[in-house]
């Protein structure tokens, strides 16, 4: 098994949940999936303070990035393309829906179907929402030491991701 150096001080990013006692977390600090987790948490924090305000979690901005990009899929192919469950899909959807940030029309291939499309409210909408999450995106990348180490990260979960 491969072992790395930690600083167990490190682990906790979310100082609010500090406690008066020291946690030693044992194998998790070996284990990748673990770290992963952590770090995605982290990173769903504080997506959550820039854009909770607009009522948009990371899974709607999710969506409403590859809807924006790709118009006319159907729901189903936005749902495999982000690995969720294609149930949970018709949730969120339903509320960008009541957002008035994407509609769904009967798929020209399928009647039984629905494709979705950005509203005209949606890609004004998009805009800000994108700046921001570039600007949180941004400031967490800071965190890095130079443009190569954040390339050799997303390569590495470009890999761990397949």
């Amino acid at each position: 098994m491969f072992l790395y150096p930690i600083k167990k001080e490190t682990l906790m990013a979310d100082d609010s949940n500090k406690t008066d006692q020291t946690v030693d977390f044992g194998v998790l600090n070996h284990l990748l999936g673990y770290r992963l987790r952590r770090a995605q948490m982290n990173f769903f924090s504080k997506f959550s303070e820039v854009c909770s305000d607009l009522g948009i979690s990371p899974g709607l901005f999710a969506i409403i990035a590859i809807v924006e990009r790709n118009p006319g899929l159907t729901q189903t192919a936005v749902a495999q393309a982000l690995g969720n469950d294609r149930s949970a899909m018709v949730a969120a959807v339903d509320k960008l829906e009541k957002m008035d940030i994407l509609e769904r029309r009967p798929a020209i291939n399928d009647r039984r179907s629905y494709a979705l499309f950005m509203t005209q409210q949606g890609k004004a909408f998009f805009q800000t929402l994108n700046e921001r999450v570039m600007e949180h995106e941004k400031i967490m990348a800071s965190r890095l030491k130079n443009d190569e180490e954040l390339e050799w990260l997303l390569n590495t979960l470009d890999v761990l991701s397949q």
